[in-house]
């Protein structure tokens, strides 16, 4: 069941994501001057830590998909429903462990000091 919820919950925030990114990008036509003041802010230490999270949420998304529709549409996907899952979590970490540093690298040493 939590994979379900968190499913529709990484699903709801990649939306809005989407939607904020297009309106956003839109500025460029209306007003450039704006949009690189808004493309500014996200340039601080807590949008950085806002995309590690949808990167995340993103990932378990897209691999959730693959679950869901190998439990739909592969005769033994029932039964491996749960290996699966602890597969996607497995492979999920084992991503976002790197990309979380990469990610964060350059915030944290601005923060924090460093070369």
């Amino acid at each position: 069941m939590w994979s379900w919820v968190l499913h529709r919950i990484t699903g709801v925030l990649t939306f809005f994501f989407l939607f904020v990114h297009v309106l956003d990008t839109a500025l460029v036509r209306v007003s450039p001057d704006t949009y690189n003041e808004v493309i500014e802010t996200y340039k601080t230490p807590l949008v950085n830590l806002l995309e590690v999270g949808l990167v995340g949420a993103v990932l378990f998304h897209a691999l959730n998909g693959i679950r869901v529709m190998l439990v739909d549409f592969w005769e033994k996907g029932p039964k491996f429903q749960k290996p699966m899952l602890w597969t996607i979590l497995a492979i999920w970490v084992v991503v976002m462990i790197p990309g979380a540093f990469f990610m964060m690298k350059r915030t944290v040493e601005t923060l924090f000091g460093g070369n």
